[in-house]
């Protein structure tokens, strides 16, 4: 009795398995909401944070004494389309982007079409991304810019990072303008795009 009734569930699961396959309804779509942030790219740690004066521009935030900030060694997989998060970032001198830019150790200024990737994207993925450029996408509209930094996935609250905490895994951190390319009003801080390699 017990065999027929796991057979019946069984089967009942195939039914709707089949189900969902034909009507384009993926698992993961049933599961996305309860997955954290990046797919299978999970938190790989925790920072411990430290408080000292940090560049408020752009709306940054700083880190706070005791709080513990997730760190993460791996970002999404690329795709035609990767879906990001576009934050805003000034890589100039004296800038809310802390210290020169990791891939050529130099500033920018705010006119010049610069991102920085989260540190996955940017080196931990297999694909070198310093000096290349990528194409974003958002607001109805597109923009070359060049990878010239990292968005620090892992380190963080110290001086090199502006006394921030580190990025999410998901981060294009534009410079004003990649903002004002897209079309975007910088005090909205953050905005959906997608991304992909030139």
């Amino acid at each position: 009795m017990a065999n027929t009734k796991l057979l019946v569930v069984f089967a009942l699961l195939q039914v709707l398995s089949l189900h969902l396959h034909i009507h384009g309804v993926s698992a993961a779509s049933i599961t996305h909401k309860h997955q954290k942030p990046g797919g299978s790219c999970h938190i790989s740690g925790f920072l411990q944070g430290k408080t000292h004066k940090c560049n408020r521009d752009h709306g940054s935030e700083c880190c706070a004494a005791g709080h513990r900030y997730p760190q993460f060694k791996c970002s999404p997989p690329v795709s035609a389309k990767t879906p990001a998060t576009l934050t805003l970032n000034s890589f100039a001198a004296g800038g809310d982007g802390g210290g020169k830019s990791f891939c050529d150790n130099r500033f920018h200024p705010d006119s010049e079409k610069v991102v920085a990737l989260s540190t996955g994207w940017l080196r931990l993925d297999g694909t070198r991304r310093c000096n290349k450029m990528i194409r974003v996408n958002g607001n109805g509209r597109s923009v070359l810019a060049k990878v010239v930094d990292e968005c620090d996935s892992v380190n963080g609250c110290d001086a090199e990072h502006n006394f921030e905490p580190p990025c999410p895994n998901n981060v294009v951190d534009g410079s004003p303008a990649v903002w004002k390319a897209l079309g975007l009003k910088e005090s909205i801080g953050e905005f959906k795009v997608t991304w992909s390699d030139v």
